[in-house]
């Protein structure tokens, strides 16, 4: 295949086979916490009328919001995949970044306000739930558990993998957030488990004193731990939208790479946003060594924007911008006219 095709299969809207994978495995991923979210949501639901209780019913509408956040990553693995067109030049790739921000409001919305006003309104008028009413719910929310917690473990273990690949720890993956959706569902499926453990830890209170304050403070708490999650998914998402540069690190390559070229004298600025989870935008201006003709330089262009492909791929968009350090110093350091 010709350098000119393989551009034109792995550029904006035409994801590398590698991207095509963890496309794959996002959805696959996103699908196991959408049915396990599902399930649980329908038996949580009943549970909470059946208990009378507004921890589980918190969970359930926790569960909801999950559910529609779910659908929303669907959608934006696919849409940001959308080829190129003369209207988005860059392909659709931060579509991934839209719809994680309207998770995060799903979650502040139907999750953490929902959770705490069943927690404020149980406060204000008591509960008169029945023994079975609690057995039922604390089975319910135990079920739940170990669905949330294998859709966690599947969303865990992907994250695992791209670490390796990316030669770095768990942590520095989940903190590097490249993939929204992964990152959403990873965010989602941790903030489900604790916030069941919260529920069954105030029905159980609640069961031992007769106190409903136990449950519904469960209840405040889960809300709060949802308007905090939506908060953090929401920032991430809105720096990813209008415009976020590629790692430091990786800045710091991508200049050492240029500054060896012997072509080059110098890197007098470079630019990069990212367009998508692996698609980022490069624009760097350069100065040029003295001695080469324009044959040589138009040459030595092409190469230098091959060779940074081919050692980033992510760098689908490289845009190199020849200037005159050397006279821009001397403009600089011209006394102004009086």
């Amino acid at each position: 295949m010709s350098a000119d095709a393989a551009a034109r299969t792995t550029g904006p809207g035409h994801p590398a086979p590698e991207a095509a994978g963890q496309d794959g495995e996002t959805r696959l991923t996103v699908w196991v916490a959408l049915a396990a979210n599902l399930a649980i949501c329908v038996a949580k639901a009943i549970g909470g009328v059946i208990a009378g209780s507004p921890a589980l019913l918190s969970e359930a509408a926790h569960s909801v919001a999950d559910s529609i956040n779910e659908v929303f990553l669907l959608a934006s693995v696919k849409r940001s995949r959308r080829p190129a067109d003369r209207r988005h030049p860059f392909g659709y790739g931060k579509e991934r970044f839209f719809w994680s921000l309207l998770a995060a409001v799903g979650i502040f919305v139907t999750g953490g306000c929902f959770s705490v006003f069943q927690g404020v309104e149980a406060l204000g008028s008591g509960g008169d739930e029945s023994h079975s009413g609690y057995v039922i719910g604390l089975i319910v929310l135990f079920v739940a558990l170990l669905a949330e917690g294998v859709s966690l473990l599947r969303a865990v273990l992907q994250v695992r993998r791209a670490a390796r690949e990316a030669g770095h720890g768990l942590a520095a993956e989940v903190r590097a957030g490249r993939d929204p959706a992964l990152r959403t569902v990873l965010a989602e499926d941790s903030t489900a488990c604790l916030g069941v453990v919260l529920a069954m830890a105030g029905m159980a209170l609640h069961m031992a004193t007769g106190e409903v304050a136990y449950e519904a403070g469960a209840s405040i708490l889960i809300g709060v731990l949802l308007v905090y999650v939506a908060y953090v998914l929401g920032k991430q998402a809105r720096t990813q939208l209008i415009g976020e540069a590629v790692d430091p690190g990786l800045q710091d390559e991508i200049r050492a790479d240029l500054e060896n070229q012997p072509e080059i004298d110098s890197v007098t600025s470079l630019l990069t946003m990212r367009l998508g989870p692996d698609s980022a935008l490069l624009a760097a201006s350069i100065d040029l060594t003295a001695g080469y003709d324009s044959e040589t330089v138009e040459d030595a262009m092409v190469r230098i924007r091959t060779g940074l492909k081919e050692r980033w791929p992510e760098l689908d968009q490289v845009f190199l911008d020849v200037t005159d350090a050397a006279a821009a110093r001397r403009a600089g350091a011209r006394p102004s006219a009086q």
